[in-house]
């Protein structure tokens, strides 16, 4: 779980960015209990009690495997670009250890400027890209210098 915290606290701190001002996360989601239940204690970690729309293409998708970053990506992108939230479907009973606000079996219109995409992979391969519209990001320049004075 330490990994998918410092993945998460770098995508949005190399951003130039707040977990305040994540608009939507898409999810691992592998769908198994294990693998879900560790992904909400990590964003619980870094949003605390904020109630951010959540959700797991891989329901639509099935696990692409090495194609999941790159397909879940495109995802975001349309997320941004429609300002539609997609569902996890098949989602029926929500797990009390996965204490968040999933966006279950229908879609919902959002905000969606800035959207997460988690990439939680077997032994601590993990990677999260932050997807944003245009001009919402601090400048280049400036996350560049705060990579710098950010990285260990």
């Amino acid at each position: 779980a330490v990994g998918s915290i410092e993945a998460m606290r770098q995508a949005i701190t190399r951003s130039g960015i707040t977990p305040a001002d994540v608009d939507f996360i898409n999810a691992h989601g592998t769908g198994t209990k294990a693998n879900d239940q560790a992904e909400s204690k990590v964003i619980h970690d870094i949003f605390g009690d904020r109630r951010i729309p959540i959700s797991s293409m891989k329901s639509m998708l099935g696990h692409c495997m090495g194609a999941a970053s790159a397909v879940e990506a495109i995802g975001c992108v349309m997320t941004i670009e429609k300002g539609i939230y997609p569902p996890t479907i098949g989602y029926e009973t929500p797990d009390p250890e996965c204490d968040m606000d999933v966006v279950a079996n229908v879609a919902r219109t959002g905000k969606g400027e800035i959207v997460l995409n988690n990439s939680l992979a077997f032994g601590g391969y993990n990677a999260v890209a932050c997807f944003a519209k245009p001009d919402v990001l601090p400048p280049i320049a400036f996350r560049r210098a705060l990579a710098r004075d950010t990285a260990a």
